[in-house]
């Protein structure tokens, strides 16, 4: 059975910008640009229309920037695509809220197209982390810190607390099942279990969530 193409709306200001990206995409197998939007407003519209599998989501728009479009879109949608926030400045604040806000990772814009191609498939394909290291980075650089005993903490079991740190290291749930000698499907619970606890959508929260409140490290 062939897999279905990857579905991508782009939502930048910049026309030079989307030119660029839907060029490298678009010359990429697997790959379709579906849409495209020039403000947050549109964006979120788009998105509803579209249905996309990914958004690459510039985070300083007219009308609404990328982190409220970012929160529209998960908010209200049942299965929100997979966003990534591309951006000129790595160590952002406006990264971190858009990320806090529920996007699954950022990009750089001077990011060459191979690196582009592979974020685009690894959030759309696979249950992984988007960068880690630089999700740690910029917990310390812009995190709201909380008491080391937020109350979701203590509700954790030690098996979902493994399995928190393993996501927070980028480990795919194949790779925490190798790594906890379980099954797939008991990590795939452990996961729910921990996104809900932490109250987050999805992995990127939580991790986020995990160094706020003091029980991931960003040292």
């Amino acid at each position: 059975m062939t897999q279905s193409a990857i579905r991508i709306v782009l939502a930048d200001d910049e026309r030079m910008v989307r030119t660029a990206l839907r060029a490298i995409l678009t010359a990429e197998p697997g790959l379709e640009v579906v849409g495209e939007a020039t403000t947050g407003t549109e964006a979120v519209s788009v998105v509803r229309e579209l249905r996309p599998d990914v958004v690459l989501m510039d985070v300083r728009m007219p009308q609404v920037d990328g982190i409220r479009a970012t929160e529209r879109i998960v908010g209200t949608m049942e299965r929100p695509p997979r966003i990534v926030i591309v951006t000129t400045f790595e160590n952002d604040s406006y990264v971190y809220d858009a990320l806090r806000a529920g996007a699954a990772g950022f990009l750089l814009k001077r990011a060459d197209a191979d690196a582009l191609v592979q974020a685009v498939r690894l959030v759309a394909r696979t249950d992984s982390l988007l960068f880690p290291s630089a999700v740690r980075a910029l917990a310390a650089a812009h995190g709201r810190a909380a008491a080391p005993t937020a109350p979701w903490v203590s509700k954790l079991t030690g098996r979902e607390r493994d399995v928190l740190r393993h996501m927070a290291g980028g480990l795919t749930n194949a790779e925490i099942a190798r790594r906890l000698d379980v099954g797939p499907a008991t990590v795939k619970s452990h996961v729910a279990a921990v996104l809900a606890k932490t109250g987050a959508r999805d992995r990127t929260q939580a991790v986020i969530a995990a160094y706020e409140a003091g029980f991931l490290r960003t040292g």
